[in-house]
């Protein structure tokens, strides 16, 4: 009887106890979030990552920077398909100057920099590559807004210039 007794006190510990864990991990989430410029594109961005249950502030940190890469490899694959399709030289060099600011810019440099420095403990050099990185995607947005039609890239330009201010606001978070 007395076995089972332990057994079950224990078994409420270990209950309340993950319990616990989730919620502050839930909190930290929220908390980190109310920080951002984008409180709800936050939120769900962390939460559709399974890694964040678990992570800290500066893992936090990464997985917004991983999804910066991932929507910028997106928007590159985007841009591609877009002059495949095109033969106006006008639109040819304003998706041409988007590929370069998100090949050479987010992709080539912000968002490996920004990596590299959350795992070398210096966020507030993360935050610096990822502001650059929400100028590269405004920067290939404003050259695309010209084209007749309008721009073919603003929801993805968009996505990439909040997700990367969303970074770095977690990043200065870190310091």
């Amino acid at each position: 009887m007395r076995s089972w007794s332990v057994f079950i006190i224990v078994c409420v510990v270990i209950c309340v106890f993950d319990t616990k864990m989730k919620v502050s991990m839930a909190d930290l989430v929220d908390d980190t979030c109310r920080q951002t410029p984008n409180y709800v594109l936050c939120v769900e961005t962390l939460r559709a990552d399974p890694g964040s249950a678990g992570a800290d502030l500066k893992g936090l940190a990464i997985i917004i920077v991983n999804k910066v890469e991932e929507k910028g490899l997106a928007t590159v694959e985007q841009i591609n398909n877009l002059l495949a399709s095109t033969t106006d030289p006008k639109r040819i060099d304003a998706l041409s100057s988007c590929l370069r600011y998100y090949n050479n810019g987010v992709l080539g440099g912000d968002v490996i920099a920004a990596k590299q420095s959350l795992s070398r403990d210096n966020p507030i050099l993360a935050a610096q590559f990822m502001n650059d990185s929400a100028g590269n995607a405004r920067n290939c947005e404003d050259r695309v807004s010209t084209l007749e039609g309008g721009s073919p890239l603003s929801s993805s330009n968009t996505t990439v210039n909040e997700l990367s201010f969303i970074a770095a606001a977690i990043a200065r978070i870190v310091m």
